[in-house]
């Protein structure tokens, strides 16, 4: 039996199934993932390894970006929603509308990274205040010494994650202080690689995306670290666990629909939350702590749903304590 991985790169989508004749049984199905394209990467390599001891199951992933994920997801669409960020009020109506009873998973934590062309040899910092002063609506930056003066006179150009992303959303919030507040001329994609490869071949370029991205892609960008106000830092698996890298450490998340709990789906949620503390560090990103990972299948096998964000991300907030009330 050979394994078959097809990417589909235009459309966001992932396919990982089986080829091969074997009649021999097992488990079969199907398991339908889609949403945030910072969260894909970790749910690629547990679907990829799920499918060493499940053969016979197809998971599909697509990159719908957290909020295009969650309207799917709300219509009974999806059976799992990969997302950056909680789940909005808006969605919880939608999901109640849809009959859509949810489980909320986190999966790992992640650090927004702000980055630019590695031939940048000026930029050493940004404050948040800077980051505010670029991004925020109706912005009068439109060259780096806007910024700073002592920077060259030269066209800023910007990427960052499209408004349906999650990544967006937490951005935009933690630096201009509510969701999807943002000037709207910077190149925008629900896919970070596109962001990568415009970021890399654009000398004045800045951006953001998931540090995953970063870290895979860290010969061709240039990381910057951000003054939270303690002094400049970087984003590191230390930083991030430790939410010393402020405002832009985070939290992402899986959303389990409770009404999809057939056999497959089952095992490889279970499976996900089992093999998370090694694939999630693999693929660049920083692994909860273990007493996370048993409240989360804890709260995945006594079918406790909703969310235990009231509506916000919490920032700061304690994972164990919010999710042993939460269960």
């Amino acid at each position: 039996m050979t394994k078959m991985i097809r990417c589909l790169s235009l459309s966001g989508f992932l396919l990982i199934s089986c080829g091969g004749d074997d009649q021999s049984g097992g488990m079969r199905g199907r398991v339908k993932v889609d949403g945030s394209s910072t969260v894909f990467p970790i749910t690629e390599a547990v679907a990829e390894e799920f499918l060493k001891v499940h053969p016979r199951v197809q998971v599909t992933v697509g990159i719908s970006g957290t909020g295009g994920g969650f309207k799917k997801f709300c219509n009974g669409e999806t059976d799992i929603n990969d997302a950056s960020r909680p789940i909005k009020p808006i969605e919880q109506e939608a999901a109640k509308a849809g009959s859509v009873q949810f489980i909320e998973l986190p999966v790992a934590y992640d650090g927004i990274s702000v980055v630019a062309n590695p031939e940048n040899d000026f930029l050493d910092y940004l404050t948040v205040e800077e980051l505010r002063k670029i991004w925020q609506p109706g912005s009068m930056v439109n060259k780096w010494s806007d910024i700073r003066s002592e920077w060259p006179d030269r066209q800023l150009n910007l990427y960052g994650p499209g408004t349906d992303s999650g990544t967006f959303d937490y951005f935009t919030e933690a630096v201009n202080g509510k969701s999807q507040v943002c000037r709207p001329d910077f190149t925008a994609s629900e896919d970070d690689n596109v962001l990568v490869q415009g970021i890399s071949g654009d000398p004045d370029a800045l951006g953001f995306f998931g540090f995953a991205y970063y870290a895979e892609n860290a010969a061709r960008l240039k990381l910057i670290p951000i003054d939270g106000g303690g002094g400049p830092v970087f984003p590191s698996n230390e930083t991030i666990n430790k939410n010393t890298y402020k405002p832009l450490s985070r939290p992402i998340f899986i959303y389990v629909n409770d009404q999809a709990r057939r056999e497959e789906v089952v095992a490889f949620v279970e499976f996900y939350l089992r093999e998370a503390p090694n694939l999630v560090q693999e693929v660049g990103y920083v692994a909860l702590p273990a007493e996370v990972y048993d409240l989360a299948l804890s709260r995945f096998s006594k079918g406790i749903t909703g969310t235990v964000y009231g509506g916000g991300h919490a920032a700061g907030a304690s994972l164990v304590e919010l999710f042993q009330v939460g269960g």
